[in-house]
């Protein structure tokens, strides 16, 4: 397509996207008393590639508004475009997340998020590896495709729990705080996994300094980043507080998101999300935070529904039948070993069994970050059409699950800490 015509289709299909989520959002809001998330996801399962999308035009258009670009990489089977507004969504929920997040409860959560982002991580990978091999599709636990399946398991979405909470009002409570920052870490976590998994697909072994160099710069990059920006937020807010034209200060701020989430991608090869966390967490402390939250609401409504509807389309059905029973016992693997893998180290820090129970199914959805493992190992062979599709699966039973689960555990209006936690946060 001329680029013209190529502009014209993005608009399109973003028109028909917000259609489809508003209409969806409302019909599961109002009527089935669940998220508007899920609303969302299933009127993007709906319209995707893989089910009506290919047969939606609009007059005038040649081509059908949703059909799978040819030379798709990666496993997503969306024009770049559109992928690209998706993940701008994405990045300015996480933003609008972190200026929601208590910054003293962030601080004073960080060891117990820590301990939840491990379980997090380890105990997802491992069953990953062993149902990979118990179901054939590897000979070994060390087999490429175990190790790429195991990397799958770990990745958590935050975008959807994030979405929740934040409809419920509920980001800035401790357990809230703990996800978003155990989720933060899971993924960086999650890189180091996926640095050792491709280290050994690629070159059959690992090359242990090197990759201990990846985790400390990981690592390294995401502390001073957040340090950094917690440090310059003050002074940022009073130099935004100068520009007195309508609308100057949001724009310069979604600049700074921006471009910081775009460093987070480039310099500290971390999930873009990362950083406008970071730096949204860092305008959490300044006077500016409820000009900035007031200010981004309108683009949150606008855009953030386009990322859900986005992830239910990449849910390919067809690709999920020939490794159904596999698929289906990793996704329970993928519930339990997130459930109990980070809501038992939350018993340990702190938090009562409801406060478990919150943080374990917050931490459960799995998103973008899976999918992109799981096309990365298809890429280089690791695993098949049928192993991917396994990984949409597990994907989308743990994100459709999540909010269902989510919703009703945090209208208890009952303290998710233990009573002598509680009497302190009082």
């Amino acid at each position: 397509m001329e680029l013209v015509e190529r502009a014209a289709h993005l608009l399109a299909q973003l028109g028909v996207i917000l259609l489809v989520a508003k209409l969806f959002g409302e019909l599961f809001e109002r009527y089935l008393k669940q998220s508007a998330v899920l609303g969302e996801l299933v009127g993007g399962m709906l319209i995707g590639p893989y089910a009506l999308g290919h047969l939606i035009r609009l007059p005038g258009m040649q081509e059908p508004l949703f059909a799978i670009p040819h030379g798709h990489a990666g496993g997503i089977p969306l024009s770049p475009e559109l992928w690209g507004v998706a993940q701008l969504a994405a990045v300015l929920l996480l933003f609008g997340a972190g200026l929601e997040t208590d910054f003293s409860l962030f601080l004073r959560f960080g060891v117990p998020a820590f301990v939840v982002g491990m379980g997090g991580v380890i105990f997802p990978f491992l069953f990953g590896v062993v149902l990979t091999v118990m179901f054939g599709y590897a000979d070994n636990l060390m087999h490429p495709s175990a190790l790429f399946m195991g990397a799958v398991m770990t990745a958590t979405s935050v975008g959807i729990t994030a979405r929740v909470l934040s409809e419920l009002g509920r980001l800035g409570t401790p357990e809230g705080v703990t996800v978003l920052a155990a989720a933060v870490i899971d993924d960086v976590l999650g890189i180091i996994v996926l640095a050792i998994v491709t280290s050994i697909v690629q070159v059959g072994q690992v090359d242990a300094l090197k990759l201990g160099g990846i985790a400390v710069k990981a690592f390294g990059f995401w502390l001073v980043l957040t340090g950094v920006l917690v440090a310059l937020a003050p002074m940022l807010a009073k130099f935004l507080r100068r520009f007195k034209s309508e609308g100057a200060f949001i724009g310069l701020a979604l600049a700074l998101c921006f471009l910081i989430a775009s460093l987070t991608e480039s310099v500290g090869k971390l999930a873009m999300i990362i950083g406008a966390y970071a730096l949204g967490l860092a305008f959490s402390r300044t006077e500016l935070r409820e000009d900035l939250e007031h200010a981004l609401r309108p683009l949150l409504h606008g855009l953030v529904p386009i990322f859900f509807v986005a992830m239910g389309m990449l849910v390919n059905f067809s690709a999920m039948l020939p490794a159904f029973w596999f698929g289906v016992a990793i996704s329970i693997a993928a519930i339990i070993t997130k459930v109990f893998g980070c809501g038992l180290p939350a018993l340990a820090v702190g938090f009562n069994a409801l406060g478990g129970a919150r943080i374990g199914l917050g931490m459960m959805p799995r998103g973008e970050v899976a999918l992109i493992v799981a096309g990365m190992g298809l890429a280089y062979k690791a695993i098949n059409e049928a192993e991917f599709g396994v990984a949409i699966m597990m994907t989308f039973v743990t994100t459709f699950l999540a909010p269902i689960a989510l919703v009703p555990l945090f209208r208890n209006p009952q303290s998710g800490v233990r009573a002598k936690e509680a009497k302190v946060h009082g």
